[in-house]
């Protein structure tokens, strides 16, 4: 049922890496914090609106990830930061209106669209951000930019969350017909949104 994350590579951001200016780099890396940052708390919000615990399992385990294992260290805004200091770069002051959307729509999914969606959605969302993982992992190393031995957070997320994606959208496989449907508008959904936040971080 995951949507076709390989789409996401083709996606103007990633396909200016390669010659894409550090600058231009760490400015878009520096917003992509405040995504990072706030994305568990639209998963924690769906996971409030599931009433059966097996459905909860997934949502739980990424967020116990997201929160490193109850590690401060191994927080992802904390793994998040190193990366932008090994790139020279450090958390903003404010976000921008690119990110401040990103998260709003996250936040309207998963509180206010049917559940089924909101899995979709979150799941898709996943499963992408696995591929633009590897894909940020490959490039800042190949620029020079980061040592490989010493990559911060993406080498996490290229490695895990295809499972974490797998494990929001198995609660779907239980639902009917109806609820299956909500679930692959949600997916089309989290992959346009996250397409979408990539291409406005360019601008």
């Amino acid at each position: 049922m995951l949507v076709q994350t390989a789409k996401i590579l083709d996606n103007p951001y990633f396909l200016a890496l390669g010659g894409m200016s550090l600058e231009e780099f760490r400015r878009s890396q520096e917003q992509f914090s405040f995504a990072v940052a706030f994305y568990p708390r639209p998963l924690a919000a769906l996971a409030s609106r599931l009433s059966e615990p097996e459905d909860r399992f997934g949502l739980v385990r990424n967020l116990v990830d997201e929160h490193g294992d109850f590690d401060p260290r191994a927080c992802h805004p904390a793994t998040f930061a190193r990366f932008l200091s090994l790139i020279g770069g450090r958390v903003p002051a404010r976000p921008e209106p690119a990110v401040l959307a990103f998260n709003a729509a996250l936040w309207g999914v998963c509180t206010e669209q049917a559940p089924e969606v909101g899995l979709g959605c979150m799941g898709a969302i996943e499963s992408v951000f696995a591929d633009a993982s590897a894909a940020v992992a490959e490039a800042v190393v190949a620029r020079g930019w980061v040592d490989g031995g010493k990559l911060a957070h993406y080498s996490l997320h290229a490695a895990i969350d295809k499972r974490h994606a797998q494990e929001l959208l198995e609660p779907l496989g239980r639902r009917g017909p109806e609820g299956k449907e909500l679930g692959r508008r949600g997916e089309e959904l989290g992959e346009f949104l996250l397409d979408r936040l990539y291409r406005d971080l360019m601008e």
